[in-house]
């Protein structure tokens, strides 16, 4: 993955590029794509083995930024729902994300060092656009994809360096899965496309990748744990896998195998490797190459349209 020298930079607003079903080859072999890939796959093989409790270096930078989600779950409490009539997709988190949209620059240019606060037009469009859509009061893998992306721009400009890989996790994306999960339940969020059909919850995907490579070589859990819900429940806070098919089982009801069928799925595979170079591909196809989705996604100079160098 490339990172952005110390060099002047042109910073520019983020612009979607991705117009038509024939803009997904130059995506596919696009800077940004090949940056995504290689962003989550480092940060993949820090966590491999480890549990979100053990021990790992927290630079300042992470600090900021957890702290910085923590805010964001400290004004949902502060903007509780509206009454209306409608069950799904309450009106009240529209103020939240106007909130968001009010305050991104102020929380992120502390982050920058001097240089690089340039930076903060391309760095606000990715955090904004990663929880959810106030138009249409949704949230999905799209949008946990520009949180990524946040996250990736950080890693290119060096803000976050390779020793924070494991806190990225264990510290900063968990807390990112706590604001989400938040926003989900108490503003009624439909899920964004087709109900969680281009990823294996109607909501998010990467901490499945990430929190398998956790589970790899576990000498206790194999997957077929996951479908046993008193493991999930006594590890949820332990192994982020976990953490994610416990979260499902308290939205929805009835048997996992009918409202989680993909899950229900890997739970037959043998070993955690195998499910995590198998969510790696299925990420690939059923996300990155999916027009619906990278439709939105916004191109600048840290996120690049360019052919990969």
């Amino acid at each position: 993955m490339t990172s952005t020298e110390t060099k002047e930079v042109n910073f520019v607003q983020p612009v979607r590029r991705i117009m038509t079903l024939s803009n997904l080859v130059t995506w596919n072999n696009s800077q940004a794509h090949h940056d995504l890939v290689g962003f989550i796959l480092t940060v993949n093989d820090a966590v491999k083995g480890k549990s979100l409790h053990d021990e790992c270096y927290v630079s300042e930078t992470v600090t900021k930024i957890t702290e910085m989600l923590g805010t964001f779950k400290n004004w949902i409490k502060e903007i509780p729902p509206c009454e209306q009539p409608q069950r799904f997709g309450n009106k009240s988190y529209k103020v939240w994300a106007e909130k968001l949209l009010e305050n991104s620059q102020s929380l992120i240019e502390p982050m920058l060092p001097e240089n690089f606060k340039g930076a903060v037009v391309e760095l606000k469009t990715y955090l904004e656009h990663g929880f959810g859509n106030s138009t249409r009061i949704d949230y999905g893998s799209g949008h946990e994809l520009n949180f990524i992306c946040f996250l990736c721009c950080l890693y290119k400009l060096k803000v976050l360096t390779e020793n924070d890989r494991v806190a990225i996790v264990n510290l900063t994306f968990k807390k990112y899965l706590e604001v989400v999960r938040d926003l989900q339940v108490t503003y009624r969020m439909e899920p964004a496309g087709s109900h969680g059909v281009w990823g294996l919850d109607d909501y998010q995907f990467v901490p499945f990748i990430w929190g398998s490579s956790q589970l790899i070589n576990h000498p206790t859990f194999f997957p077929s744990a996951l479908a046993d819900e008193k493991v999930t429940e006594e590890n949820k806070d332990n192994y982020m896998f976990f953490g994610c098919i416990a979260y499902i089982n308290t939205v929805k009801s009835g048997p996992f195998a009918e409202h989680s069928n993909s899950l229900w799925g890997i739970s037959s595979v043998p070993h955690w490797s195998k499910v995590n170079s198998g969510l790696i591909k299925m990420y690939k196809a059923e996300v990155l190459s999916k027009f619906p989705i990278v439709q939105h996604f916004l191109f600048g100079t840290l996120m690049s349209f360019e052919k990969a160098s």
